[in-house]
């Protein structure tokens, strides 16, 4: 069986990341369409120890934040929410951070990454969306397949994010086997967020 085509999408026509999002084609179906297979499961990220003292300061700004500032927009969710999570991790292990990192794969693989992290050997991505993780996942996925294809570095595993600010759901792309798995684990923020942090220490320390 050959890859399947979502029907909203249009084989000659120019694609970006957040058109993805707009479309909202079934997301097993936007994978397969690439060449990719799609898994749900609750997956077992990998975790490591943290300094909890180093990131003291970021736990108080987070409980801070969400009693004085309305995050009814996209933009306040990524500036106050998302984007110290990142800093400080990009800080804590001195990787580096790039924000709104214009990637062109194929016309159909290109767009804005708002979050690219990067050690030496692994690459962390991390979408912002508003209230729809799903379709926000839907978008991830396909930055998943376009790093995989442009990046040719030696890790078997590409991880990726989506959030809304206060809830994160991660997803992995195995390489070898050309799967992107969507776990099904939600981390709220800041409920969560000491194990939100330990995991994206693991996967870029």
């Amino acid at each position: 069986m050959g890859p399947i085509r979502p029907s909203v999408i249009e084989p000659q026509k120019n694609y970006t990341f957040s058109d993805y999002f707009k479309l909202n084609p079934p997301v097993d179906e936007l994978i397969r369409y690439f060449g990719y297979e799609h898994q749900t499961q609750s997956y077992e990220l990998p975790q490591s120890a943290i300094n909890e003292t180093y990131f003291a300061p970021l736990f108080q700004e987070l409980n801070e934040i969400l009693l004085y500032v309305d995050l009814t927009s996209e933009s306040a969710r990524r500036e106050a929410l998302i984007a110290p999570v990142l800093l400080n991790v990009a800080r804590y292990l001195k990787v580096k951070v790039r924000i709104e990192y214009y990637l062109n794969v194929t016309n159909q693989l290109q767009g804005t990454l708002d979050y690219l992290l990067q050690n030496a050997e692994q690459f962390l991505v991390v979408e912002a969306k508003d209230e729809n993780l799903q379709r926000g996942f839907t978008q991830l996925a396909a930055e998943l397949i376009a790093l995989d294809q442009w990046q040719e570095q030696a890790n078997s595993l590409l991880y990726g994010a989506v959030s809304i600010g206060n809830v994160w759901q991660f997803g992995v792309l195995n390489r070898q086997t050309k799967t992107v798995i969507q776990d099904i684990n939600l981390f709220r923020v800041p409920a969560d967020i000491k194990v939100l942090l330990q995991i994206l220490v693991a996967i870029l320390a």
